[in-house]
């Protein structure tokens, strides 16, 4: 089972990227290292909780709508019942 900040370090690394065009390419570039068997399950996370997505081409992007405009919209938003 990953732990919270391995799963952590995964998501800040394709967030601040906003995509990497292959799985390798994000596993190796990893600050510490992680089995691979992890990374994947990791990504199977991210992708099901709606984060990441994948390109026709395999490509990571992060779709997670995490900005601050969005953020500060949706708190003065009017909430209809």
């Amino acid at each position: 089972m990953p732990r919270l900040d391995t799963i952590e370090m995964v998501e800040d690394m394709i967030r601040k990227a906003k995509t990497f065009p292959s799985k390798n390419q994000l596993w190796r570039r990893l600050p510490k290292q992680v089995q691979y068997n992890t990374f994947k399950r990791i990504l199977d996370y991210l992708e099901s909780s709606n984060k990441i997505t994948y390109d026709k081409d395999g490509t990571i992007v992060w779709i997670f709508a995490d900005n601050p405009k969005l953020k500060r919209l949706l708190k003065e938003a009017k909430k209809i019942r």
